[in-house]
């Protein structure tokens, strides 16, 4: 099947009004890479509502945490080997670390590579000019290059302030790539960028991939007349494809929308396995815990929750749940956890851990019952799960013990350790599988190549599920990582079942 069959296969199917289906080379280097920073900036506390990207912090693996001077890249002058100046990164010198970085990366990425070596002589983004908003690590220069390799123009910024992998921008830069972004932005530089992704002289984007949907809003804010060109946005974050349901709802929403954040492919590999790894990288990292025998509660029992209580309850932790939803709260149950509320344990825990997408889960009251040494972090979108900003008060102090570690100190001295300001644990403060980030960027180029070549009139101005089809294809593409090997179904099998041999083996409302 090639991509103008799946293209075709990949209709979306409507289900209620409102939502439808669709290692270093020398010690040099090593020296180069093993730099930190004197002194951290202060960020401003005020947030809009708009800002959830800029109160997220993610991705701190990027070994290039410093730079040799505090210059800010908008106040640099840099080229790249092709006499390029279209861009804005930190050190623009550090690209071929970048390149090592990514070329690891797509040794766990195979299924992009395999989608870019199926499709390059189609060209199916042929024409088309991507704004893209995403984390900017090597996994996602992976995608991005993905898509440059179909065809596609792109320009890139970063959806989070201390997301970016400093060396991989750079990379990405030298490719030819415009982006802007790099570690540790200031809020006023995060629009900036995002700014001078989609405000270029000759050039107007027809697709947006956002993540926590800000690129979106800016272009709705400040350039309202690029939606005329937009095919399509393709959304991954729970954060923005909210937002893109708050616009359809209103009747503003005037291009269709892609919801991969639902996506089979998305809830039940990026969010369960990656977070089941991740949240015990980002643990060890930052604070060198020993989990057996740890009293922890965990906020939310989603696929986010589900992936962490696995993996503590795996190390010996003492794991209870807090949940609002009556189901999740049963799984949790017949997993062997506790159901509390977190008023009723937080004096006795060791760890507390937020992965809702709600505010305020773990409130000043709680901060203030906490024992000595509980160690706080979030696994959710944004930092608004932790209220971080009602520990900003004269009679606490804060002292920073390592990069992404705080120690907030009462009056007493009981000490609160505080992982990443209340941002996202694993993308803060360790790095995330790139196999399992394949996943999800195979599902959003599809979805960006479906939405692209879709003719006039099968997307209306609406918000779309990802079609079964293209799930059941994505995951096709990573089991030979396995040597995994699918039973086919006989032609009786398939007519007793009412399939088609080839997929979808589902129905659209089963649930994995």
């Amino acid at each position: 099947m090639n991509v103008g069959e799946l293209s075709a296969a990949f209709t979306a199917v409507p289900t209620h009004k409102s939502v439808k289906k669709i290692q270093f080379a020398n010690q040099e280097d090593k020296q180069e890479f093993s730099k930190f920073p004197t002194k951290t900036g202060r960020r401003s506390l005020s947030r809009s509502i708009s800002q959830s990207s800029t109160d997220s912090y993610s991705s701190a693996a990027s070994y290039t945490d410093s730079s040799d001077d505090e210059t800010s890249p908008r106040e640099k002058s840099q080229v790249n080997s092709k006499g390029s100046s279209d861009f804005c990164v930190k050190n623009i010198k550090q690209a071929e670390f970048g390149r090592r970085e990514i070329e690891i990366a797509e040794q766990d990425m195979s299924a992009l590579i395999s989608l870019r070596k199926r499709a390059q002589g189609e060209k199916p983004l042929a024409g088309a000019k991507v704004a893209g908003c995403t984390h900017i690590t090597a996994q996602t220069a992976v995608l991005i290059e993905t898509l440059v390799a179909l065809g596609a123009q792109c320009r890139w910024t970063a959806c989070n302030i201390y997301s970016t992998q400093n060396e991989v921008a750079a990379a990405l830069a030298e490719s030819g790539v415009s982006v802007f972004a790099w570690k540790g932005e200031s809020e006023d530089d995060f629009w900036w960028c995002i700014d001078r992704c989609v405000n270029m002289d000759g050039w107007q984007a027809n697709m947006i991939l956002d993540d926590g949907g800000d690129l979106t809003h800016w272009v709705y804010k400040k350039y309202p007349s690029v939606f005329k060109k937009v095919r399509g946005i393709v959304e991954e974050s729970v954060t923005g494809v909210h937002r893109l349901y708050q616009l359809s709802k209103a009747g503003k929403l005037c291009v269709p929308a892609m919801n991969v954040n639902d996506s089979v492919t998305k809830q039940k590999f990026d969010n369960l396995y990656c977070c089941r790894e991740s949240i015990l990288d980002g643990l060890k990292r930052t604070t060198d815990v020993m989990f057996g025998g740890k009293q922890v509660v965990v906020c939310g029992y989603g696929e986010v929750g589900k992936g962490c209580c696995s993996a503590l309850k795996a190390l010996g932790a003492i794991v209870c749940v807090t949940e609002i939803d009556p189901i999740c709260a049963l799984q949790a149950c017949m997993d062997g956890f506790r159901v509390v509320k977190l008023n009723e344990v937080v004096r006795q825990m060791d760890m507390v851990i937020t992965c809702t997408g709600n505010k305020n889960v773990v409130t000043r009251e709680h901060l203030d019952r906490m024992k000595n040494g509980c160690i706080v972090c979030n696994m959710g979108h944004s930092n608004t799960e932790i209220d971080v900003a009602s520990l900003r008060t004269p009679e606490l102090t804060w002292e920073r013990v390592r990069s992404q570690v705080d120690h907030v100190i009462w009056p007493d001295g009981k000490r609160v350790i505080l992982l990443a300001e209340g941002r996202l644990l694993n993308l803060s403060c360790s790095t995330v599988p790139s196999f399992v980030l394949s996943i999800t960027a195979t599902t959003q180029a599809l979805a960006l190549i479906e939405l692209y070549n879709a003719p006039e009139g099968r997307y209306k101005q609406d918000v779309y599920l990802l079609p079964k089809k293209m799930d059941e294809y994505v995951a096709s593409l990573h089991l030979p990582n396995f040597d995994a090997h699918l039973t086919e179904l006989s032609d009786e099998q398939a007519k007793y079942m009412g399939l088609n041999k080839n997929g979808p083996f589902k129905p659209n409302y089963y649930r994995y």
